[in-house]
């Protein structure tokens, strides 16, 4: 072989070496850890979902629901969780909270689900989305406060129930 095919080669095979090492080293981005949801904030526009080790934190809209457990995922990246959700959740959250079921997909880290509620109170049932969101985003709220923990919603309710006198 000629001097030019031998640098040829090397820097071929210095390139090979290199996308090997660069790609070979980063994990695959996904939202998904040992058939469960990945454990982040996830965020779309007027939706948002906080994953913890123990729940699944929801938000529509204006309204938001505790899922509780890890989110198991199939072979496909579905899922359907039993929880609990509150409708009218602001301005003035306006209880109780009622049974519903966190359906949707996960592909990639984008994760595409509905919200199906029994409203006991107009005795109907309420779909919420489908709504998209992308793990690691922060959620676009709009005018509607999203928790950043499930516990920010306890010390916001104590906040607005219990509002600072001034004054003696």
């Amino acid at each position: 072989m000629n001097t030019r095919s031998n640098t040829m080669h090397t820097a071929l095979a210095v390139g090979v070496a290199f996308a090997v090492s660069v790609t070979g080293c980063e994990p695959a981005r996904t939202g998904s850890v040992n058939g469960q949801l990945a454990v982040g904030t996830w965020g779309g526009n007027d939706a948002g979902v906080i994953v913890t080790d123990s729940l699944a934190h929801v938000h529509v809209g204006c309204t938001y629901g505790d899922f509780p457990g890890r989110v198991a995922l199939d072979s496909a990246g579905r899922f359907s969780v039993a929880g609990s959700y509150l409708l009218r959740a602001y301005p003035v959250e306006v209880g109780p909270t009622m049974p519903a079921q966190f359906t949707g997909r996960l592909a990639g880290t984008t994760l595409t689900f509905t919200v199906t509620v029994t409203d006991t109170i107009e005795n109907k049932v309420t779909t919420l989305g489908p709504a998209t969101v992308i793990l690691g985003k922060e959620p676009r709220m709009g005018p509607c406060p999203i928790c950043r923990t499930p516990g920010d919603r306890a010390r916001i309710h104590r906040r607005t129930a219990n509002p600072i006198r001034k004054g003696p």
